[in-house]
């Protein structure tokens, strides 16, 4: 059993297979039920649709069985452990998928016991199967990753973060954080980037849009209001000004191949405007998809290692 808690974790060859994996589910290549006969724990503290669903989505078209668990439903609630929860829920299940809007401490407890693979589906620093979907998209639309420019733009959160390590494990992909001042991704994630990759990875962030070198193949954006955690200044929204992604925005500092992206969900007429996030040039809806191949390629991963197709 392997855990996914951090991109960290992994090798970059780890990554590359990932995601390859996920590409291929998406293709429809890869439709044998590796995961059959395995149970698969869902255990979300926070509300969720698409992490959630399409990891149960997922485990279930790789033919395994899927239990899920409210915030309240486990006896963590009632002073047990993380250890001791671990412990006994590997004796039931092949993997458990945690989210929990908190730091990844609880996640890496949980992780504990060699008997269960523990899939971090979000935690406040970092989201890494949103990456892998991100990556899956770009690959699949682009072909390869090698040489494009990614422009991820707004509160430097937990997708931002999980970004800019994938970055850190994919030689030639370039990533610019573009993040009002006081919203940067936090410097211990970039110096885990520079560590990662020997200060080789192609990561900047900056804090004005004049400071972009366009035009950049990929334009990413997330909601401001990040997992609904409350700002600090009530007037936060004007620190935003100028990072909304319109069609000028993207005509600015675009190209005629430039892709836009979301995680979603989207607060429209905020983040982004309905003519970018429904337009031609949106992949958004076909990277909520891969938010389910991503699931499968990472449970596959946990649990049986390199399937092969």
């Amino acid at each position: 059993m392997r855990n996914l808690i951090s991109l960290a974790d992994l090798t970059p060859a780890e990554l590359a297979h990932i995601v390859g994996r996920a590409v291929e589910f998406g293709r429809g290549g890869a439709d044998r039920r590796s995961l059959t006969g395995r149970q698969v724990g869902v255990y979300f503290r926070k509300s969720s649709t698409r992490t959630r669903t399409s990891f149960w989505s997922g485990a279930t078209r790789l033919g395994a069985d899927v239990i899920t668990f409210g915030p309240n439903e486990l006896q963590l609630t009632t002073g047990e452990t993380v250890e001791d929860t671990a412990r006994v829920l590997g004796q039931y299940l092949d993997a458990l998928v945690v989210r929990t809007n908190g730091d990844v401490d609880e996640i890496r407890r949980l992780g504990s016991s060699p008997d269960l693979a523990v899939v971090n589906a979000l935690s406040l620093d970092e989201h890494p199967t949103q990456a892998i979907a991100d990556l899956a998209t770009l690959t699949e639309h682009f072909g390869s990753l090698d040489g494009l420019h990614l422009l991820a733009v707004g509160e430097g959160n937990s997708s931002g973060a999980a970004l800019a390590l994938a970055a850190a494990l994919t030689p030639g992909l370039r990533v610019t954080l573009l993040c009002p001042s006081g919203y940067e991704v936090p410097k211990d994630t970039l110096d885990l980037v520079a560590e990662l990759s020997d200060d080789k990875a192609l990561v900047s962030q900056i804090v004005s849009p004049d400071e972009v070198e366009g035009p950049v193949d990929a334009v990413y954006t997330s909601r401001w209001q990040t997992m609904g955690v409350p700002k600090a200044n009530p007037d936060w929204l004007s620190d935003f000004d100028g990072f909304q992604i319109n069609s000028a925005f993207l005509d600015r500092f675009g190209g005629p191949r430039t892709v836009f992206l979301h995680d979603l969900p989207a607060v429209r007429g905020q983040e982004v405007t309905d003519e970018v996030l429904d337009g031609e040039r949106s992949v958004a809806w076909r990277q909520a998809h891969h938010k389910m191949t991503a699931a499968m390629a990472v449970l596959e991963w946990c649990v049986v290692g390199s399937a092969q197709s």
